[in-house]
C-alpha cells in the first residue's frame, strides 16, 4: 500500500529532472519541460507526435486563446497540430521570441482532464525556474503529487540553522541568522541590527536581487533600498532586515532576465511577468512570517511601500503597529519601473 503522506523531497528530485530535460510525473500527467527538452527528447517522449502543450493562462491570453471555452479558466491545453514541431512549441513557450517568430495558427484549446495536476505543473515550473510550458500525456506511473508541492513550499518547515556576528556597512553591530527548510532546501537570512531596547523593531522585507544588490543595476531600486534600509534600521535604534531568497518576485533569476528582455521590447514589469506566464508577484511572504516568529517578533514597525506585505503579515498574525515609508528618488533607467509599481501594483511611493 502506498504512503499517503506528502513527499516534498520528491519535488526536489522532480526539479532536478526537469532542469536536465527529463520527463517527470505529477499527479495524472507526465510532463516534459519545453525549455530544457529538444527535438530528440520530444520524439522519445511522444513518438506519435500527439502530446498537447500545457501553457499558463497568461501565456494563453497573449496567444489569443482565452476566447475559447476550453481556455476560459486556469491552465490551458493546446492541441498538437501537425505543424507544431519542437521549434514552434519553443516559440509558443517563450514570449521573448514573439517579435522574431510570427505565429502560425489558429491554435485550438482542448479540454483539460487533470486541472489540479496541470496547475501544480505550472507551480513546479516556477520552483524550477523554468518557463511554465510542457508537453504532456497521461501518466503511466506514480510520481509527485500536488500535495507534495504544497508541502515543499510550506514555510512552517523553516528553522534557524546558524548565526554569527557580522559587521556590515551602516551597522557594525549586526548579527546574521540563517534559516533553512529541510523540505525545500531553500535558505534565507535575517540581519539583526542593534540591540532590543523595549521599542518595537523596525523590520524590512527585502527580496533577493542579484542584478541590483550585487551588480548595481539601475533598472530597479533594489540595491539602494537594501543599503538605505540597513541605515534606517540602525538609526531607529534596532530592528531586523529579512533577506528573502525570492529572486525576481519569486520567478527566479533566469525568468527575471527574460522579463527584462520583454521590458526592452516595450512591456512594463507587470505585463512582462504575465506574458511569461507568471503572477505579477509570486513571492511567498509566509516565509517572512515564519522567520519573524522564530525570532520572537510578533509586533513590528514595517519599512515598506508595498501594501501587500502589510496585508500578508497581518493575515498571518504579525501585528503591524506602523508602516514606515521607504522611498528613494528615481533615476532615468528606473523611472518607468517605479511608476508601474505605483500605478499598477499599489505601491505607496
Amino acid at each position: 500500500m502506498s504512503d499517503p503522506r506528502p513527499n516534498p523531497r520528491g519535488v526536489a528530485r522532480a526539479v532536478d529532472a526537469l532542469r536536465r530535460g527529463w520527463p517527470v510525473t505529477l499527479g495524472g500527467l507526465e510532463l516534459l519541460a519545453i525549455e530544457t527538452a529538444d527535438a530528440g527528447r520530444l520524439a522519445e517522449f511522444d513518438p506519435d507526435d500527439s502530446a498537447p502543450l500545457l501553457l499558463s493562462a497568461g501565456r494563453a491570453a497573449t496567444l489569443k486563446l482565452t476566447n475559447q471555452r476550453a481556455a476560459a479558466d486556469g491552465p490551458v491545453l493546446v492541441e498538437r497540430a501537425p505543424w507544431i514541431d519542437f521549434d514552434m512549441a519553443f516559440a509558443l513557450a517563450d514570449p521573448q521570441l514573439d517579435l522574431a517568430t510570427p505565429m502560425k495558427g489558429p491554435f485550438r484549446a482542448i479540454a483539460l482532464d487533470e486541472p489540479e495536476s496541470a496547475a501544480a505543473a505550472l507551480r513546479l515550473a516556477r520552483i524550477a525556474g523554468l518557463l511554465p510550458a510542457f508537453f504532456v500525456k497521461p501518466a503511466g506511473a506514480p510520481g509527485v503529487s500536488p500535495a507534495d508541492i504544497d508541502a515543499h513550499e510550506d514555510a512552517a518547515g523553516l528553522r534557524i540553522v546558524a548565526r554569527a556576528r557580522l559587521p556590515v556597512d551602516g551597522a557594525e553591530d549586526a548579527e546574521i541568522v540563517a534559516f533553512r527548510s529541510d523540505e525545500s532546501g531553500q535558505e534565507h537570512i535575517a540581519l539583526l541590527i542593534g540591540a532590543p531596547s523595549g521599542d518595537l523593531p523596525l523590520v524590512r522585507l527585502h527580496s533577493e536581487c542579484l542584478t541590483g544588490d550585487v551588480l548595481g543595476s539601475l533598472k530597479c531600486d533594489c540595491g539602494p533600498q537594501l543599503h538605505v534600509a540597513i541605515r534606517a534600521i540602525r538609526a531607529s535604534g534596532w530592528g531586523i532586515l529579512l533577506y528573502l531568497r525570492q529572486e525576481g518576485r519569486g520567478i527566479g533569476l533566469i525568468n527575471k532576465l527574460r522579463a527584462y528582455a520583454l521590458q526592452d521590447q516595450g512591456f512594463d514589469t507587470v505585463d512582462a511577468n504575465t506574458r511569461l506566464g507568471f503572477a505579477v508577484d509570486a513571492r511567498d511572504f509566509a516565509v517572512a512570517v515564519q522567520m519573524l516568529k522564530l525570532l520572537g517578533q510578533h509586533r513590528i514597525r514595517l519599512l515598506t511601500n508595498n501594501p501587500d506585505k502589510v496585508t500578508a503579515l497581518e493575515a498571518a498574525g504579525i501585528e503591524i503597529a506602523e508602516r514606515v515609508p521607504h522611498s528613494l528618488p528615481p533615476n532615468p533607467h528606473n523611472a518607468r519601473y517605479l511608476a508601474t509599481k505605483r500605478d499598477r501594483t499599489g505601491h505607496q511611493l
